[in-house]
């Protein structure tokens, strides 16, 4: 099987392989896209993220929508959650199973994700797929669940205003998910005017450029609107404080941005001043997946719109290229294409 590595920051190669064997509780999945994500970006860009750094040539990609090759349910068209946690521990059985410190993640440390053309994943986090969610959307149901899950935290209720900072493709889901949820004014910033226009095309009732620059904690900037509900889906400190600003005395600020430096600061008497309830949110937990499944399956997300860019698996280096110039919105390897 044909496989891309990650050797090194900004090395990656195509290889043949030998096609990997199903272990227990494992079924073999041909795989049909991978979307390219932020974490991705980070990986290949600095050869790591957070405090996990590249150790072997690692398969990035945990975006992934596949069919299951052989066996009882070959044929199968099915969505893969990245995630594999442990299942034993006090936390996996406290229902925090995305938060499992024994977790396992596609694309992620020494764990293989899905940019090649079979992967062996447990039978457990293969999720069916309706017939209308084709492979390439199917690809975007992962980030779909993360939005989901950062939705959750924000408790946003019918009429409540709410800002979005960071319109990547999980802000730009997360104003179609607080469209569909019925939020009030929905203010949404980022300092490329393409994504402004996809933010404004998807539901926001006001786009602008951030107000701070990335690494800006300061808070005397020029104001922003008073909102009930903050999300900060860029990644950078600038954005941090415009959520922070833009919070309303006793509301939440969820922050949802991975930064490179594996470090997020803000002004602390901002925050304090206003008693906010600041929330980072981790991924996405296994039930979301199959929500994100549901809401697509019935029309209340736009999936498709997002895709600007789709590479086989040979150009791989191209759609990379793609990913980290931001010229697009979101980047899919398919592989139904060919070189």
């Amino acid at each position: 099987m044909k496989v891309a590595r990650l050797h090194a920051t900004a090395d990656l190669r195509l290889h043949d392989e030998t096609d990997p064997r199903p272990g227990a509780g494992e079924e073999l999945v041909r795989v049909t896209a991978v979307g390219l994500c932020g974490s991705d970006r980070h990986w290949f860009s600095e050869g790591g993220i957070g405090d996990s750094r590249l150790t072997r040539p690692l398969v990035l990609g945990h975006e992934i929508a596949g069919v299951i090759d052989r066996g009882p349910r070959r044929g199968e068209r099915v969505a893969v959650d990245p995630a594999i946690p442990c299942g034993v521990c006090e936390i996996c059985r406290a229902d925090l199973a995305h938060l499992c410190a024994n977790l396992r993640f596609a694309g992620h440390g020494t764990t293989d994700g899905g940019l090649r053309e079979l992967m062996a994943w447990p039978r457990a986090q293969l999720v069916p797929l309706p017939d209308d969610i084709d492979a390439v959307q199917a690809a975007l149901l992962e980030p779909l669940g993360v939005a989901i899950h950062a939705l959750d935290l924000g408790k946003v209720r019918p009429g409540m205003d709410v800002a979005v900072f960071g319109c990547g493709p999980i802000g730009l889901l997360l104003v179609q998910l607080l469209r569909e949820v019925g939020a009030g004014h929905i203010l949404a910033t980022d300092p490329l005017a393409h994504r402004r226009a996809a933010a404004e095309a998807l539901g926001a009732t006001e786009t602008r450029p951030p107000v701070r620059k990335r690494d800006d904690i300061a808070t005397d900037a020029e104001p922003l609107p008073r909102v009930d509900v903050a999300f900060e889906v860029a990644g950078d400190n600038g954005a941090v404080a415009d959520a922070i600003a833009a919070a309303g005395p006793g509301t939440r600020v969820v922050l949802v941005g991975i930064p490179a430096s594996d470090t997020t600061a803000f002004k602390a008497s901002a925050a304090r001043r206003k008693g906010l309830t600041i929330l980072l949110s981790r991924r996405m937990r296994a039930i979301d997946l199959q929500r994100a499944i549901d809401m697509t399956a019935a029309g209340q997300v736009q999936l498709g719109t997002l895709i600007t860019g789709r590479h086989a698996l040979e150009q791989t280096a191209l759609a990379f290229a793609d990913l980290v110039s931001y010229n697009g919105l979101k980047t899919v390897v398919d592989m139904s294409l060919k070189p």
